[in-house]
């Protein structure tokens, strides 16, 4: 294995700003992980409204900004998904990493392509106006929701089983590697880690972090590999707050608490100012 552990971790469908999003075992898997690049595969983000963002999706985002500082030889890519449509120069500043519909890159003789995977959704394409209705209306069933968020897991899950997401994304997701001459190809959007093999292409799906099962790619010298967090050696550590995050909204308003660990875990001074986007 290279020095950083990884070629290429692949991480998508974090949804920010929903209820269910695990921001902070997201976070966890970044800073437990050493790789070359980082491949964030769309829906990053649940839609544009970030008064939803708690503090540990404000974490998150700090700790990519961190992770896009040059100094750490660190490749940041965000592949845009249909969730987060019209973010790309918000992303570009807030984050400082670059925004693409879709990523190719070499590695070991082999051509890879990343691209989030509602291109290849029939119903996503041909039914946007639904579909944000759909996105708006499962955000507030998850403040409505009981303990764990059972109703809107299990929308999400039969929404997928319905839509017969997965089969559909990975079979156009082959055939788009086969005409663009790719090896394999990687796609998020139907929340469901799979692998399928075709002609000598693979397609593999990287999963997502609002359900019960929460999953990312690495790629390196052994391969591609679908982890699953949940049965992963995080269980076997112990996790142990800084104290300062743990008391950091004591004697902050909400809005101030989330600002200053984003400030905090990308190395940024709360008091630095910030260019205006979306201006």
């Amino acid at each position: 294995m290279d020095l950083h552990g990884y070629n290429t971790l692949i991480l998508s469908d974090l949804h920010l700003g929903a209820e269910t999003s695990h921001a902070r075992e997201a976070t966890r898997v970044l800073k437990q992980n050493r790789f070359r690049r980082l491949i964030l595969l769309g829906d990053i983000f649940a839609d544009l409204n970030f008064a939803r963002l708690t503090k540990d999706h404000w974490k998150f985002l700090g700790y990519i900004r961190k992770l896009s500082n040059p100094k750490r030889n660190i490749e940041v890519i965000w592949v845009e998904g249909n969730h987060d449509h019209g973010l790309t120069n918000i992303m570009s500043h807030l984050v400082g990493v670059r925004v693409y519909q879709d990523y190719a890159w070499e590695y070991r003789g082999l051509r890879h392509i990343a691209i989030h995977g509602h291109q290849f959704d029939g119903f996503q394409v041909s039914r946007v106006r639904l579909t944000r209705w759909g996105t708006s209306l499962y955000l507030r069933l998850q403040k409505m929701d009981l303990k764990g968020k059972p109703i809107a897991r299990l929308i999400d899950r039969l929404n997928t089983r319905w839509l017969r997401m997965s089969p559909k994304v990975a079979s156009a997701a082959l055939t788009y590697a086969g005409q663009r001459g790719a090896d394999r190809i990687f796609c998020g959007h139907t929340h469901e880690a799979i692998h399928v093999e075709q002609d000598g292409i693979h397609y593999f799906n990287s999963g997502g972090w609002v359900d019960s099962r929460l999953t990312y790619l690495t790629i390196g010298e052994e391969g591609v590999k679908i982890h699953d967090f949940n049965q992963h050696d995080f269980n076997k550590h112990e996790y142990h707050e800084r104290l300062d995050d743990r008391n950091s909204g004591e004697e902050r308003s909400e809005t101030d608490s989330a600002i200053a660990d984003f400030a905090d875990e990308s190395g940024l001074r709360e008091d630095v100012q910030y260019e205006s986007v979306g201006r």
